[in-house]
């Protein structure tokens, strides 16, 4: 009698979990079709598509290793006015070392297209990495992007270090500044698509790492939990087109310890949201702006709270077609 009630309750628990994955699957599908049949969807799906052909003849080539190149002097005479007034104007910016972090399953040929943009602006160093496709922890991945982050530090003799994080990529550099004191040396951490509050889409994939990246996770609860005195600034793009995201909204990084800016995207893949040229614009502004701009004008804000006024120290900014482009 015992075993046979224990074999109902693993069958009771077993059509439970059944139930609700196909409950994930369902809300996923009929988000699908709600937002991917708009005309601005139908175009979006067409560069993503356009993109993902690209990207899988490159990645290949994204095999290898990246090698550092650090660039001394930055020339603006060969632009053309309209990129030449985007490039880093700030000595400081434009010395601190950009680390790029690719998604699941990925590889740094993801970033080809931002990190050429990067550099024609005046990043003198923009380095991708590579982890293992086989990696099925987060917090592993997370220890792993510690190593390079050090070794980069190392190699340019700077003390801080910008990382841009795509997917995947950008939940594992954020545990690593939250959770692994990567904060001290971490001055702005982009994030383009990543599930920060997880993604049902996640629900699909029966691996450690998807059931890591699901709403209620362990780990995204775990970097829901306060961070006090977090110095590192958070740069969010995240968009209402992104296949990978669900909801969509699940990209956003709300959490009341963070300095949050945000750039909400409407019409852009999951995939094409590093080569979308209001990302590259926007994170390239944010980060040319430097540490001394960013100093003054939150000094500013406190004077200005000081005289009783209130503002938010994140602003969400809405990107249209027509924004200025790479």
């Amino acid at each position: 009698m015992a075993m046979a009630l224990a074999g109902l309750r693993r069958l009771r628990a077993l059509a439970d979990g059944v139930t609700t994955v196909a409950g994930e699957v369902g809300q996923a599908a009929d988000y699908a079709v709600r937002t991917f049949a708009s005309p601005a969807g139908i175009r979006g799906m067409a560069l993503e598509w356009a993109w993902m052909a690209t990207h899988i003849a490159l990645y290949p080539i994204g095999l290898a290793e990246e090698t550092i190149r650090q660039h001394d002097v930055y020339r603006t005479d060969s632009l053309p006015p309209a990129q030449r007034s985007l490039v880093v104007a700030d000595p400081a910016a434009a010395g601190t070392p950009i680390l790029l972090v690719h998604g699941i399953m990925d590889n740094r040929s993801v970033f080809s297209v931002f990190g050429n943009a990067l550099r024609r602006r005046g990043f003198g160093v923009v380095h991708a990495i590579n982890y293992s496709i086989l990696t099925g922890d987060l917090r592993s991945a997370a220890h792993e992007l510690r190593g390079h982050v050090e070794r980069l530090r190392e190699l340019t003799g700077s003390d801080k270090v910008h990382i841009v994080g795509h997917s995947l990529g950008g939940m594992i550099a954020r545990y690593y500044v939250q959770r692994m004191g990567g904060s001290a040396v971490v001055d702005t951490l982009v994030t383009l698509g990543s599930p920060h509050s997880g993604s049902r889409a996640a629900y699909l994939l029966p691996t450690p790492l998807a059931r890591q990246l699901r709403p209620g996770s362990e780990i995204v609860t775990e970097l829901a939990e306060p961070t006090p005195d977090c110095p590192t600034r958070f740069l969010v793009v995240w968009s209402r087109l992104d296949e990978m995201i669900v909801p969509q909204g699940n990209a956003r990084l709300r959490h009341p310890d963070l300095d949050v800016d945000e750039l909400e995207l409407r019409d852009v893949g999951h995939l094409s949201l590093p080569i979308d040229p209001r990302t590259v614009h926007w994170v390239a502004s944010e980060l040319a702006r430097g540490e001394r701009a960013r100093d003054a004008e939150h000094e500013r804000m406190r004077h200005r709270r000081i005289r009783g006024g209130h503002l938010r120290q994140s602003h969400p900014h809405h990107a249209e077609r027509g924004a200025p482009a790479s």
